[in-house]
């Protein structure tokens, strides 16, 4: 059945209601897009044009960086037209150099200690490091932050050992991860005093750090790679905290070296001094800038230098190897003798009045026959055998004699 719809047209299944489109877009059409509008350009603006008075009063401001870009534009393009201003703004560009001088990328090697000594001013550490192993522990981490950023290739850079035997210096040839395996071997007459664990595995026969070395280098099967890092930073890190359970007493253990001993608190003032002296080396080997330690512990290990001095003159007086002076016969323990003045500048810097007569002398400054002025960074260096007595840049005042000795007896403390 079929109904009528409201407009009156008749609809069936073969006629169904037609539904409306859409009005057409202009896209149906089939007809061509219209062009949109080119974006308008805004206009040029216009150079700065100033006088000449205004120009040369900007160039202050232009060799800071201070003008805005029309006014850098209207300068510069002055500049190359103005002789006088370009010699004023090229002095100008120089003073602003000196009042900024470039700084460097690499990190402060105090950064570390300053970070420390921050965070323990505000909370104490219930266990503290005694402050005769920090150096240590400081040195330790400056050269394995080094060893982070060196490539599997520079491990096996040359780096050449060199010491003073007491006549010449000399040297032996080794790697980067061959100075790592020495510091480790000798690190570990310190581990043996403290009861851990001997990097040696058959430390017999190998009390002096030479032969240790030399033992640890013969025993492996090939050459000494980048995995030694991880013995001896675990080391390190075992040394530093058993000390500080230890505790401040633990500094009188004595530490044999073979021919002679240190207590232990000297004995880790030894160790970051090698430690330092070496990461030198290496630093040197693989191109990598490198700085002193902070001037604290530079100070201290400057001054166990100074101390070790009247033994290691003993030492070579009894050898035949230093001249015995105006005095025929060692003075008595507790007596007074002669004595040197050595004053270290710059970092570390002080004074020490080293007893020339006997270890056990007692140094006094009316006996004071020498004076002798080093720069702290080139004592370290003379005792460690890196620079020779005769090229110490030393101002020396007094007994020629006994200032030869105190040089020659500084370099004999280095060793391998």
């Amino acid at each position: 059945m079929n109904s009528a719809n409201p407009s009156g047209e008749h609809n069936d299944d073969r006629n169904p209601p037609r539904i409306p489109i859409p009005r057409a877009s202009i896209e149906d059409t089939g007809l061509p897009l219209p062009t949109p509008p080119l974006p308008t350009s805004p206009l040029p603006t216009p150079p700065l044009v100033l006088e000449h008075r205004v120009l040369k009063a900007l160039l202050g401001a232009w060799a800071l960086a201070a003008c805005s870009a029309e006014e850098t534009a209207a300068v510069e393009d002055h500049l190359g037209g103005c002789g006088a201003c370009a010699d004023e703004a090229l002095r100008l560009r120089e003073a602003v150099g000196l009042l900024h001088p470039p700084e460097t990328l690499d990190l402060d090697p105090a950064l570390r200690t300053r970070v420390l000594q921050s965070c323990l001013s505000h909370r104490p550490p219930r266990i503290p490091v005694p402050s005769w192993a920090t150096p240590y522990d400081a040195e330790t981490a400056r050269l394995d932050a080094l060893l982070q950023d060196i490539g599997d290739a520079e491990w096996h850079a040359p780096v050449r050992l060199r010491w003073f035997d007491g006549k010449e210096r000399t040297s032996r040839r080794s790697t980067v991860a061959g100075v790592i395996a020495h510091l480790l071997t000798v690190d570990g007459l310190v581990a043996v005093t403290l009861g851990l664990d001997d990097p040696l595995e058959t430390p017999a026969g190998t009390a002096t750090p030479a032969a240790r070395t030399e033992a640890f280098w013969g025993a492996a099967h090939v050459p000494p790679t980048r995995s030694v890092r991880g013995p001896w930073r675990e080391q390190s890190h075992s040394l530093v905290r058993t000390v500080a359970f230890a505790g401040g007493g633990s500094g009188r253990l004595p530490v044999p070296y073979g021919d002679f001993e240190l207590p232990l608190r000297d004995s880790m003032l030894d160790r970051a001094f090698e430690t330092w002296v070496h990461a030198g080396d290496i630093a040197d080997a693989v191109d990598y800038p490198y700085e002193p330690p902070s001037p604290r512990h530079l100070h201290a290990m400057i001054d166990l230098g100074a101390r070790m001095l009247p033994s290691a003159l003993a030492t070579r007086r009894q050898a035949g190897l230093a001249a015995l002076g105006a005095t025929p016969h060692l003075v008595p323990a507790g007596a007074p003798g002669r004595s040197l003045r050595l004053e270290i500048e710059g970092l570390g810097g002080g004074e020490w009045l080293i007893p020339l007569d006997s270890p056990g002398a007692l140094a006094s400054p009316d006996r004071e026959v020498a004076h002798v002025a080093l720069d702290g960074v080139e004592f370290c260096q003379l005792a460690a055998g890196h620079v020779s007595p005769e090229e110490a840049a030393a101002g020396q005042a007094g007994d020629r004699e006994a200032i030869r000795d105190v040089l020659f007896a500084a370099a004999s403390l280095s060793r391998m």
